[in-house]
């Protein structure tokens, strides 16, 4: 059976159909299907399937939720204590004066002379994100969490009627605010795939609930810039314009095969299907990165202060590596010089390895290279950004061990062996005792910045890593 005619739509001759998540396409005999329809195909059924749980202004109303004095005001989260740094978020009545997410503190304080500046508290966002997790779960089950402050779950067929999903949202909303606090404010979006879900979700913000039925699509989607679109950026703006696209409509307007090549690959038509409702199969990603970065407070900007908050980032990365039961085989420093704020980088190749020792040698020998670059500035070495990142991460097959480590202490896989057995041990101890039990070189002194755990946006960080 297929639906009526406000639901179908033709495909030109020669356009290549994608597989669908969860249901096969079928073919019909032509008197089922619109008299322009050339090749016998239709749209396979597109019920509502996804709902999408965006939380609003997370970060800020977690800490209006933890401090009532803070509630109802303009409150902008920053990384560090710093005028030059620029806002991790802002709260809804913050984004009234035009204050967003990486935005300046001292133009937020133009736009705002009220502006209430808190420091981040990742661990707390990571707690309240671990309970809205659990909350969701009592109405239904997450099959991804996106983010820190995003959530995906696939509905039953007993669950997404209109009727049924808007009751399911309201609940969803209505247990987040009784349990977990009355300032966590959520936008929901239901629709046929977890693409137009999160599209809807940022339609009415904040508090908002959007469903986008098959038969409204894509029309639906029509006032929408491009630019809201997951995976279209201002150079794949600029690509699609340069075809002639400049809105959705254009770009639903065209056949899937042109749709694609105006994109430059096959997303373009994969995501004209998308557009049209269709739930396709997410293609499999897997991270080939484990890294930190860290915004350096003013007077920790020289080059000792960038060198010492470096090996803290890589010991941090070394023992997310061992946790997950990865090597890498290349490590990357790279930073954000202050006066223009261009990016630096150099790479080492690294025998494979998960060790804390290893890794900070290769380090080490990375850093005359940041100082000649520094050394080049005008106003001198003064790196506001520093970033560790292990790259060509793999997972370990099986360890070796020496067979000559009995007998020749200086052997190269004993020193190896007898390292990765010391950087476990220092991972059991900060587990057991907290961060900063037992490290490698000096933290202290006042030469180093506080790296703590920060969350990056599609990764949260697990609760094991306050302790690193």
């Amino acid at each position: 059976m297929f639906y009526n005619a406000p639901q179908t739509k033709s495909y030109p001759a020669g356009d290549t159909i994608p597989a669908v998540a969860g249901e096969r396409w079928r073919t019909a005999t032509s008197a089922t299907l619109p008299a322009t329809t050339r090749d016998g195909l239709t749209l396979p059924p597109r019920p509502l399937r996804w709902l999408f749980l965006d939380l609003n202004s997370y970060f800020a109303s977690v800490e209006q939720q933890l401090n009532p004095a803070l509630r109802g005001k303009p409150i902008l989260v920053a990384p560090v204590d710093s005028e030059t740094t620029v806002a991790i978020a802002a709260s809804v009545e913050a984004k009234r004066f035009g204050i967003k997410t990486g935005t300046p503190v001292w133009e937020a304080r133009r736009l705002c002379r009220n502006i209430i500046v808190t420091p981040a508290r990742h661990e707390k966002y990571v707690e309240f994100h671990d309970a809205i997790i659990a909350e969701v779960w009592k109405h239904l089950p997450v099959t991804k969490v996106c983010s820190i402050d995003e959530v995906a779950c696939r509905l039953l067929d007993n669950e997404n009627s209109i009727e049924a999903v808007t009751a399911l949202a309201h609940r969803i909303k209505a247990g987040i605010r009784a349990n977990i606090g009355a300032c966590m404010t959520s936008s929901i979006g239901v629709a046929p795939n977890r693409l137009l879900a999160k599209l809807a979700s940022d339609m009415m913000k904040p508090d908002g609930l959007v469903i986008l039925p098959a038969e409204t699509l894509p029309h639906r989607l029509y006032d929408l810039p491009l630019r809201d679109i997951a995976g279209i950026g201002a150079k794949m703006e600029r690509r699609l314009a340069q075809e002639g696209i400049n809105d959705i409509r254009q770009l639903c307007e065209r056949r899937p095969r042109d749709a694609g090549n105006a994109w430059g690959g096959t997303n373009g038509d994969r995501l004209w299907y998308l557009l049209h409702g269709v739930d396709l199969p997410e293609k499999p990603t897997q991270s080939r990165t484990i890294g930190h970065s860290h915004v350096l407070s003013p007077s920790k900007r020289g080059l000792e202060s960038v060198r010492l908050t470096a090996r803290r980032l890589a010991l941090k990365a070394a023992s997310r590596l061992r946790r997950k039961g990865h090597y890498c085989r290349l490590l990357m420093l790279h930073g954000k010089f202050e006066d223009d704020k261009s990016n630096w980088r150099a790479s080492v190749k690294l025998p494979v390895t998960q060790d804390s020792f290893v890794i900070l040698a290769a380090l080490d020998g990375l850093f005359p290279q940041l100082a000649a670059a520094g050394r080049k500035r005008v106003g001198g070495f003064q790196l506001r950004q520093v970033g560790v990142t292990l790259c060509e991460i793999e997972p370990v097959a099986g360890e070796q061990e020496s067979l000559f480590a009995h007998l020749d202490a200086n052997d190269p896989l004993a020193r190896e062996t007898r390292g990765l057995a010391l950087s476990r041990a220092m991972d059991s101890i900060n587990e057991k005792f907290g961060r900063h039990a037992v490290s490698v070189g000096p933290l202290h002194g006042g030469r180093i910045d506080r790296v703590g755990t920060k969350i990056a946006f599609g990764r949260i960080p697990e609760l094991h890593e306050f302790h690193e």
